[in-house]
């Protein structure tokens, strides 16, 4: 894009703010380079890597920068030959120290960050070069006695030979005090001398190599440590050709990794600019717009980037959909053109990769090309020559512009006779509709109040201003034309209402049946914002109630869950114990008599406790046997009943008071609670062919049968009598009994129970039926 037009909507300032955030030098020329990009696939690559960086800043994170120097200019001199000094060196070991650092760092993030882990893994560690480096230079870039032997030792002589030099000076400071200025030992030449007193040079004798600016101080060199001296120099020398030496060997190293390291300064750079463009977007309370070529802008509360978030003032601003031009008229109070920035400089920092002052869900186009011709807001005269500045701008705007572009102009027309500016305005703006370009223009000329409802593409907007203050909201007002405030504004000042009245009149009617529908528009307009607002209060309290009400139903299916499950609890607990029951009660009637039969009183006393060791668990179910007991109902003689908790049916046989009746049950007769029968309605009689009379319920026949000791013809013949008695007896379940033994009988009992139609089952008894000697069988 034209650099003027940058420089017009003052995108160069934001290049300065995003240079303020680059970590590295490389990254801070990134972003004082910064040009927008009019590719579209381009612009959404860019907004990506934003809004990654982005990401890392809102887990409260910074990707790790520091130490990363340009080494570019020290690796082109190693490659030509060059020896880098010690610092250069020490640069490419803490670069490469910051890549590896870098690395470790998007490795342990575990986020998807597709842009950044690519550049991440583009970077190359090459850390033999870092730990050499390392284990030569130290932190401050001083080559270290380790570097090499021959370097440690030749600084272990240095040591020592300075040491021999201060022990015989340290004796003429001490034995010839009195000739000295001062019984100090310094150095000149890199010569340690004594600071001789003038009159006692011939004293002292030897080498002369400065003197104080009075004359009155020789620095002398005794001649008794002229040869140390000399052997210190010397020793001095060879350290400086030894570190020489490293120096270039480091340097050959760094050489051989050129292309390694010039690829590393690349990466990091892309990684710092996509950084600072995160930063830059965090401390602006930024959102990353979605990018369309459709020619479609649309900001929530935009906000001009380079004012201060707490004095600008946030607008909606929508443009390229059911209008391509946004005409913003009124007087020049200052805020029309702080919009136009608004909109053109977004749109710059949108196809740069820049996130938006804005809030989230915003929309942008990406322009081919953006043009603006804006001039001074403040400017009260204008002559021809301004006039004349404008027209070549606007000249130029028009020859270049083609059909996806966003034009912005200030102040249209302005600088000439207000009729013909006026009717310009409207030729140019129809022009660059025409030709399908978007267009945000400002004036304050009247006659254009009308162009946006003539006009099927436009639409009119306009500045609010608080006549009360005098000064302008910077509110944007669109689909709202502005309308002159210069009447109420005196009217405030204390102009005669007189003047002011003679002053309307003056005025055309049409100009004042526009003022006053545009008084009428506003007040609609603040009516609707109010209702508008009445009605977002409404929603937001909706919403509350209703996540209010789905917490409170989560809350009730949670404590629902929680008695579910104490009840299976409960009832687990309960079947546990019937369980238990019902184990002993089997076992008491195991121990009765084997051969005898049960008597009718036993047998009535067993089912008793079975019927107590049911388990309680439901309301429910009792309240459904109660209905169904019908206790109203009269019970005579010979009718049909069900007693409840035997689950048995009998007959009634007599009456002995309302609660209480006696009931055959087989060949039992039992006294039994009105309550805990229930009426059987007696089926219509069918004929039916006589049948050979069988033996009742339970006669003569017990629930398991003793096969112990039976040889295994005789077991199958009476494990088959036992089972036809027992179907014949009514008996849902027995137990044969067979013992451990081979498991002889026990095979013939499985195999009788497979092949019987009326043996629905058979398992091995529990720990209180017998164990793995006995069979239990189900029978239907």
């Amino acid at each position: 894009m034209n650099e003027q037009i940058l420089e017009t909507l003052e995108f160069n300032k934001i290049r300065d703010l995003l240079k303020s955030q680059a970590a590295t030098s490389r990254g801070k020329e990134r972003a004082a380079s910064l040009q927008p990009s009019v590719d579209i696939e381009k612009v959404n690559q860019l907004q990506a890597e934003t809004d990654e960086a982005r990401h890392i800043l809102r887990l409260n994170m910074d990707i790790p920068l520091g130490g990363v120097t340009d080494i570019r200019a020290s690796v082109n001199r190693s490659v030509i030959g060059g020896t880098l000094t010690a610092e250069e060196c020490l640069d490419v070991s803490q670069t490469l120290y910051a890549v590896r650092r870098l690395k470790t760092f998007f490795n342990q993030l575990n986020i998807s960050l597709p842009i950044l882990n690519d550049l991440s893994e583009q970077l190359i560690t090459i850390r033999q070069l870092e730990t050499t480096i390392n284990s030569c230079i130290d932190d401050n870039g001083h080559i270290m006695d380790s570097a090499s032997v021959k370097l440690r030792g030749i600084r272990s002589s240095i040591r020592s030979n300075e040491s021999r030099v201060r022990d015989k000076l340290d004796h003429y400071t001490k034995s010839k005090s009195k000739m000295l200025s001062d019984a100090i030992i310094t150095i000149r030449n890199d010569r340690y001398v004594l600071p001789v007193k003038q009159e006692y040079r011939g004293s002292v004798g030897g080498i002369v190599h400065d003197q104080s600016t009075s004359g009155a101080t020789l620095f002398m060199e005794p001649q008794a440590v002229v040869d140390l001296n000399n052997q210190l120099q010397e020793s001095r020398a060879n350290e400086k050709q030894e570190m020489d030496r490293i120096l270039h060997e480091l340097s050959n190293d760094i050489a051989d990794h050129e292309t390694s390291l010039m690829e590393n300064v690349r990466l990091l750079a892309d990684i710092d600019f996509i950084a600072a463009r995160g930063k830059w977007s965090r401390d602006m309370h930024a959102a990353m717009p979605v990018m369309n070529d459709d020619g479609w802008i649309n900001m929530k509360q935009v906000r001009h980037p380079l004012i201060p978030r707490e004095d600008v003032v946030p607008n909606d601003v929508e443009l390229g959909r059911e209008y391509t031009s946004i005409v913003i008229t009124g007087p020049n109070t200052g805020g029309k053109t702080v919009a136009l920035k608004t909109i053109g400089l977004c749109t710059l920092m949108a196809q740069s990769g820049l996130q938006i002052p804005a809030d989230d869900g915003c929309e942008m186009a990406v322009f081919t090309d953006v043009f603006a011709d804006i001039g001074d807001e403040q400017s009260i005269e204008q002559n021809l020559s301004t006039f004349s500045s404008h027209m070549n701008n606007i000249v130029s705007i028009l020859g270049q512009m083609g059909s996806n572009a966003l034009v912005l102009f200030d102040e249209l027309g302005a600088g000439t006779d207000p009729q013909e500016g006026a009717a310009l305005a409207m030729s140019i703006l129809d022009e660059v509709i025409e030709r399908g370009a978007r267009v945000v223009a400002t004036t304050h000329y009247p006659e254009l109040k009308a162009y946006g409802f003539n006009r099927d593409n436009a639409i009119n907007a306009s500045v609010e201003f608080d006549v009360e203050s005098f000064k302008p909201t910077y509110r944007l007002l669109i689909g709202l034309p502005g309308r002159s405030n210069a009447f109420d504004i005196s009217a405030k000042l204390g102009l005669n209402a007189s003047i002011i009245e003679e002053a309307k009149n003056k005025i055309g009617t049409d100009s004042r049946n526009v003022e006053n529908m545009i008084a009428s528009l506003e007040e609609s307009h603040h009516q609707a914002e109010a209702a508008y607002e009445e009605a977002q209060n409404v929603l937001e309290e909706s919403e509350q109630l209703h996540d209010e009400l789905k917490k409170a139903w989560k809350q009730f299916e949670n404590q629902r869950e929680t008695l579910y499950k104490k009840a299976e609890e409960k009832a687990e607990k309960a079947l546990t114990n019937a369980r238990e029951e019902a184990e002993t009660i089997v076992n008491e009637i195991r121990n009765m008599k084997t051969e005898a039969e049960l008597k009718d009183h036993e047998w009535i006393e067993a089912k008793k406790m079975l019927e107590e060791a049911k388990p309680d668990l439901s309301s429910k179910s009792s309240q459904t046997v109660n209905k169904r007991s019908e206790p109203n109902r009269e019970l005579h003689p010979g009718d049909d009943v069900m007693l409840l908790s035997a689950n048995q049916q009998g007959t009634i046989i007599e009456k002995v008071n309302a609660k209480e009746y006696y009931v055959q049950v087989g060949m039992m007769k039992i006294k039994v609670k009105r309550n805990d029968l229930q009426f059987i309605q007696k089926q219509p009689t069918v004929q039916e062919k006589p049948v050979t009379a069988v033996k009742g319920f339970g006669h003569h026949v017990k629930t398991e049968l003793d096969l112990r000791g039976e040889r295994y013809e005789d077991a199958v013949k009476k494990l088959e009598k036992y089972i036809d008695d027992a179907l014949l007896a009514g008996y849902t379940s027995v137990s044969i009994i067979h013992g451990k033994g081979t498991g002889a009988l026990r095979k013939a009992v499985n195999d009788a129970a497979a092949g019987h139609s009326r043996i629905a089952s058979a398992r091995p008894g529990k720990a209180g039926e017998g164990g793995n000697g006995v069979t239990v069988l189900q029978l239907t």
